[in-house]
C-alpha cells in the first residue's frame, strides 16, 4: 500500500451531504478529499449520491415529462388546444432524465475540481485514527489520514425480505426509473413520497397503478386537511390508493414473457390478491454505514444503523462527524445540505447550525404537497392553543388562469403571540410557496408580519397572503 496521504478534511459520500461538506471545507481553506463509490449507467464515477443520480433529479425530469403528457391529454382542452393520437417516446423521455443527471454529476466534479478538492473514487472505510482506507475502482487501495472525518454515507432502499429486488419485475426507485415500456400494471407497496411520486409518473404515462399502504391513513405526518385533499385529487387521477393493506407474500407466477407479479395482502376485508406485470417497493430507507466503521473506531451506530450524533453532528469521537441520511433526522436532500456546511463551518472555526424545525418538506406529486413546522394535530396533542387562517386556490385569479384551482394554503400561529407554528399547503407550485412559511419561521414572524407583506397580483403567492389575514378573520376574497 502506498504511503498515507495527509488531509485536513476527509468526506467519505459524495451525496447532498457530502459535495457540500467537502466544497464547503474546501473554501474555508482545508486541504479536503472526498471519497465516493458510486457509478453512472455509463461504469464511470459519479457524484451527488442518490439524489442526484438515482433520487431526486432523475424523479423530477419523469415527473416533468410524464405532467407534460397528462395535461396533453387533461388540461390542453380547456385552453382551445386540440391534440390527437399523442404518443409519449419512453426511451426519449429515459434519455432525456440521463443526459441531466450527467450533467449534474459533471457538474459537482467541476466544482470538486475549481475548489481544488481532491476525489477518491471507491468505498471508504473509516479506522482509528482518523485513517481512511479506500478500496478503488481499479483494484487498488489507498490510506488517507485527516484531522477531522465527515461521514456522509447516505441510504439505501429497504427491501423485503419476501420481495427481494430482482431488477425486472421487483424493482425498488432505481428500477422505476428506468422502465422502458409503459407497464400495463404497476405495482406499489407503500404510499409515502417514493411510491407516491413514481406511481404519479407511470399512472400519467397509462399504467394502471395500485398502491398498498400498511397504515390506516394516508399521508399521516402531513395536515390532515392537506392529505384528505390530496388523496381526492389523486382518486381523480386514477390511482388506487388501498390503505390498511398489508402485504405478506409475493411471488412472481408464469413461464417465459407470461411473467407476473403476485401479491397476497390482508386489509379490513380479508386476505386478498394483487396480480401486476410489475412491482415497486418503496417503503422507506435505512442508513448506509454497512462497511463504513471498522471495529476500532469507537463510532456508536444505533439498532437502525444510523451513526449516533450530537445536536452539531459530532459522534463524540474526537474529529469525527456524520451528516445527512445515515444521522438521525428527516431523510431530504436540504437537511443533508444545510448539516454538511454546519459541520464544514465548525470544524474551522465558525458558528455553525441547522434549525431542524425549519425544514420544509415536499412531495412532488399533482398537486405538491408542502408543509414546514407543526400539524394541526400535533399541536392539539401538545396542548398548544393555536388558530388558523386557510385560503383556496379556486378563489386565486393566477391558479384558475392555469386551470390548476385544486388545493389551498394553510397558516397556524399561536393563540396568544401570532408567532406562526407551520404552513401546510397542496396545489400548484406549493413547492416554492412554502419557502414563505419557512422564512417568516426562521425570523419568528407572525401570522399578521406574513399578512402585511404586499404579494402581487395576480401570483399564486396570494394565497399565502391571503390565508395569513385569513388567520384574524380579515382576508378580503373570501367569507371569514
Amino acid at each position: 500500500m502506498s504511503e498515507v496521504q495527509q488531509f485536513d478534511v476527509i468526506v467519505i459520500g459524495g451525496g447532498p451531504a457530502g459535495y457540500h461538506a467537502t466544497i464547503r471545507a474546501a473554501q474555508l481553506g482545508l486541504k479536503t478529499a472526498c471519497v465516493d463509490a458510486a457509478l453512472g449507467k455509463d461504469g464511470k464515477p459519479a457524484l451527488g449520491g442518490t439524489c442526484l443520480r438515482v433520487g431526486c433529479i432523475p424523479s423530477k425530469a419523469l415527473l416533468d415529462s410524464s405532467r407534460q403528457f397528462w395535461n396533453l391529454g387533461h388540461i390542453f382542452g380547456e385552453h382551445g388546444i386540440t391534440t390527437k393520437d399523442a404518443k409519449m417516446d419512453i426511451p426519449t423521455m429515459i434519455a432525456r432524465k440521463d443526459k441531466i443527471v450527467k450533467q449534474f454529476t459533471g457538474g459537482i466534479a467541476a466544482l470538486f475540481k475549481a475548489n481544488k478538492v481532491s476525489p477518491f473514487y471507491g468505498f471508504g472505510t473509516l479506522h482509528r485514527g482518523n485513517v481512511v482506507t479506500v478500496k478503488q475502482h481499479d483494484g487498488t487501495e489507498v490510506s488517507l489520514k485527516a484531522a477531522n472525518v465527515i461521514l456522509a454515507a447516505g441510504s439505501d432502499s429497504i427491501e423485503l425480505p419476501f420481495a427481494k429486488f430482482d431488477g425486472e419485475y421487483i424493482i425498488d426507485n432505481v428500477g422505476a426509473l428506468d422502465i422502458e415500456t409503459v407497464p400495463e400494471r404497476l405495482g406499489v407497496i407503500g404510499a409515502g413520497v417514493i411510491g407516491l411520486e413514481l406511481g404519479s409518473v407511470w399512472n400519467r404515462l397509462g399504467s394502471k397503478v395500485t398502491i398498498l399502504e400498511a397504515m390506516p391513513s394516508f399521508l399521516a405526518a402531513a395536515d390532515g386537511e392537506v392529505s384528505k385533499l390530496a388523496a381526492r385529487e389523486f382518486k381523480k387521477q386514477g390511482l388506487d390508493i388501498q390503505l390498511g393493506a398489508k402485504v405478506s407474500n409475493v411471488e412472481i407466477v408464469g413461464k417465459g414473457k407470461k411473467k407476473e407479479v403476485k401479491l397476497t395482502y390482508t386489509d379490513a376485508k380479508g386476505e386478498q390478491t394483487l396480480v401486476v406485470d410489475k412491482l415497486l417497493v418503496a417503503v422507506g430507507r435505512r442508513a448506509a454505514t454497512k462497511g463504513l466503521l471498522a471495529d476500532d473506531t469507537g463510532v456508536k451506530v444505533n439498532e437502525r444503523g444510523q451513526i449516533e450524533v450530537d445536536d452539531h453532528c459530532h459522534t463524540g469521537v474526537n474529529g469525527v462527524w456524520a451528516v445527512g441520511d445515515c444521522v438521525r433526522g428527516p431523510m431530504l436532500a436540504h437537511k443533508g445540505f444545510e448539516e454538511g456546511i454546519e459541520v464544514a463551518e465548525l470544524i474551522a472555526g465558525l458558528p455553525g447550525h441547522v434549525n431542524y424545525d425549519t425544514i420544509p418538506w415536499i412531495i412532488y406529486t399533482e398537486p405538491e404537497i408542502a408543509w414546514v413546522g407543526k400539524t394541526e394535530e400535533q399541536l392539539k396533542a401538545d396542548g398548544v392553543a393555536y388558530k388558523t387562517g386557510t385560503f383556496p386556490f379556486a378563489a386565486i385569479g393566477r391558479a384558475v388562469a392555469m386551470a390548476e384551482p385544486a388545493g389551498f394554503v394553510k397558516v397556524i400561529a399561536d393563540a396568544e403571540t401570532d408567532r406562526v407554528l407551520g404552513m401546510h399547503l397542496v396545489g400548484a407550485l406549493v413547492s416554492e410557496l412554502v419557502h414563505e412559511g419557512v422564512l417568516t419561521m426562521e425570523f419568528s414572524g407572525s401570522a399578521d408580519d406574513l399578512a402585511r407583506i404586499c404579494h402581487a397580483h395576480p401570483t399564486m403567492s396570494e394565497a399565502v397572503h391571503d390565508a395569513a389575514m385569513a388567520v384574524a378573520k380579515r382576508a378580503i376574497h373570501k367569507v371569514n
